[in-house]
């Protein structure tokens, strides 16, 4: 029998007075791996992390986590890191680092014990006896982020994890992510712009334009699906020649030169779902002298970009 997802969250609404922040959200998180919330400023996504966070409630809809309706008592299962840091600037870092992790159901003893081993795991020690208002911005992010994962959630909400480190710090962050992925134990919701994040880390999303969900499913599948039938190619020819041999076999998107190559072309073309690509190569190649026919991959910048423009075209 397949689990429960860790989320399954249906008909969500919001509104702020006149603004309508959440339209009927609905989507599942499957346990384990990473979840990506994404969509541009203003979408809801903030709204949505708040309200699986008992922070506000919905008007209408519902939550289920891990099978059951997700009430407060589900709280201290889940981490949450959010996007507005903020630490109390005039306590000690270990005194601050000690109080939430007991607030999150840790006893003293074995909460020191895992600050040590993350303190040490994300170079943060040395800061134990410091006040928050000595510790840089970075420094207190990571403490942060350490405080989001010490109590071991079964789900961990990460909004913008990687804002605002420097190379090397977001790397050791994202490290800790694909590891907890990689253990099994902990259902991750990465909330991010960061694209290149999103590709690597994970394995659905589901983006919100304007309150409502307009894109939702496996990344691997959104990416097949927007290609649309696209190749990219290169040629070593004229365009006219190009455009000439290709007659109605398929679509030419774009053409330009090729700034790597001299003297040869890369063309954007769009072929019939019905089409042999193997059949159609060798075709074309006997009218111009083609060099490679490789699948386009869009990359998740391309399908949000598309997405949110689409949904901003007036319906007909």
């Amino acid at each position: 029998m397949p689990s429960a997802p860790a989320l399954d969250i249906s008909g969500i609404e919001k509104r702020f007075g006149e603004q309508r922040a959440l339209a009927g959200v609905g989507f599942q998180v499957p346990q384990s791996g990473i979840f990506g919330l994404l969509g541009p400023n203003g979408a809801g996504k903030t709204t949505l992390l708040r309200i699986l966070n008992g922070i506000t409630a919905p008007d209408a809809g519902s939550i289920s986590f891990f099978g059951e309706p997700l009430t407060r008592a589900h709280l201290p299962s889940i981490g949450y890191l959010p996007e507005e840091r903020g630490l109390y600037k005039s306590m000690r870092v270990g005194e601050q680092a000690l109080y939430f992790a007991q607030l999150r159901g840790l006893d003293k003893k074995e909460a020191r014990e895992r600050l040590r081993y993350w303190f040490d795991r994300l170079e943060v020690d040395g800061w134990w006896h410091k006040e928050v208002s000595e510790v840089s911005k970075g420094m207190a992010q990571k403490i942060q982020f350490i405080l989001s994962v010490l109590h071991e959630p079964r789900l961990l909400i990460l909004d913008e994890p990687l804002s605002g480190f420097d190379p090397i710090n977001a790397q050791r962050i994202r490290e800790v992510i694909l590891e907890l992925k990689a253990k099994g134990d902990t259902t991750i919701l990465l909330s991010t712009h960061d694209m290149g994040s999103v590709e690597e880390m994970c394995d659905e999303v589901a983006l919100l334009n304007r309150g409502q969900l307009v894109l939702n499913g496996k990344v691997p599948e959104l990416r097949e699906a927007a290609r649309d039938g696209r190749y990219a190619v290169t040629f070593r020819d004229t365009v006219m020649a190009f455009t000439v041999a290709l007659g109605a076999s398929a679509e030419l998107i774009e053409v330009n030169p090729n700034p790597e190559v001299p003297g040869e072309h890369l063309a954007m073309l769009r072929l019939p779902v019905e089409s042999d690509i193997a059949t159609w190569v060798r075709w074309i190649s006997e009218q111009v002298e083609l060099t490679s026919c490789t699948p386009w991959r869009p990359g998740m910048r391309d399908i949000f970009i598309r997405a949110v423009e689409h949904q901003k075209q007036p319906v007909a």
